[in-house]
């Protein structure tokens, strides 16, 4: 790993900005290239087939137009899906969202009680629950598909009242069915980078004895930790970030913009 390399960001879409704001908060040295598949989101309704052909096709395209020396799977339901597969084609370093999201709860959680809101796939696949019990077998875990929400968040509304009737249909279930005591979770795991976009309704719905956890953060601290242990993390004065979609810049770039507080250029690309 080159230590003035950049570190590339994959995601499905806007959400992973998430995690990229985290990365230039705790590794301001580092340069960065984000790509996001706008043409072909969301993912997390797909078959997981197609989701690793997608996400192979992004791992190519960051080789050849980014030169990474780490990749971080920035989108859940490509984690869930992809990792090992990806993983065992690429010559870098891919890290995923998935076991720091579950370690970021298990540090939440004071009763042992997760709640899991990601999409159909990531629920499907199993990923979180096999990730929190790997970490704490004796853990509680509840998991809830939210397919309203990606492509409410990617139109725009993530601040609208149809967003909040979309969270209340999906967290009340976690608080409420089949408690012995309420709330039924005490922690909710944001399983998908775009949800924190809706956080503000999620914890007005959780309620303040609901604690709200996403990835970004353990993901940033796992990329230093492993960029740190090659010897790889940047000396460079500073650093530069490129955002590249493959669907609609201006929507891309408005949220961008709103995420970093800052004009944002995004680029345009094809995967193939």
């Amino acid at each position: 790993m080159s230590n003035e390399r950049p570190i590339g960001v994959f995601d499905s879409g806007v959400g992973g900005l998430s995690v990229l704001r985290e990365l230039r908060k705790q590794l301001p040295g580092e340069s960065t290239v984000y790509l996001g598949d706008e043409a072909r989101m969301p993912y997390g309704e797909r078959e997981a087939a197609e989701v690793v052909l997608f996400t192979r096709q992004a791992i190519r395209w960051l080789a050849r137009n980014a030169d990474p020396k780490l990749v971080v799977l920035a989108c859940n339901t490509a984690t869930a899906a992809a990792l090992e597969v990806v993983r065992e084609d690429s010559a870098v370093p891919i890290i995923g969202v998935v076991r720091p999201g579950a370690a970021a709860a298990l540090s939440a959680t004071s009763r042992r009680a997760v709640g899991i809101l990601a999409t159909r796939l990531t629920v499907r696949s199993g990923a979180y629950y096999r990730a929190l019990r790997d970490l704490d077998p004796l853990v509680d875990v509840l998991q809830q598909p939210c397919p309203k929400l990606v492509p409410l968040i990617e139109a725009g509304k993530a601040r609208s009242d149809e967003a909040r009737a979309a969270v209340r249909e999906y967290v009340a279930p976690l608080l409420t069915e089949g408690a012995v005591v309420a709330p039924g979770v005490d922690t909710l795991l944001l399983g998908c980078t775009h949800y924190p976009l809706v956080r503000w309704a999620i914890e007005e719905i959780g309620g303040p004895s609901v604690r709200v956890v996403d990835s970004a953060t353990t993901t940033a601290l796992a990329v230093r930790e492993v960029l740190a242990s090659h010897g790889a993390l940047s000396r460079a004065a500073s650093a530069d970030h490129r955002i590249v979609a493959t669907g609609a810049r201006e929507r891309f770039r408005a949220v961008a913009r709103a995420m970093f507080t800052e004009d944002v250029e995004v680029e345009e690309a094809a995967l193939a």
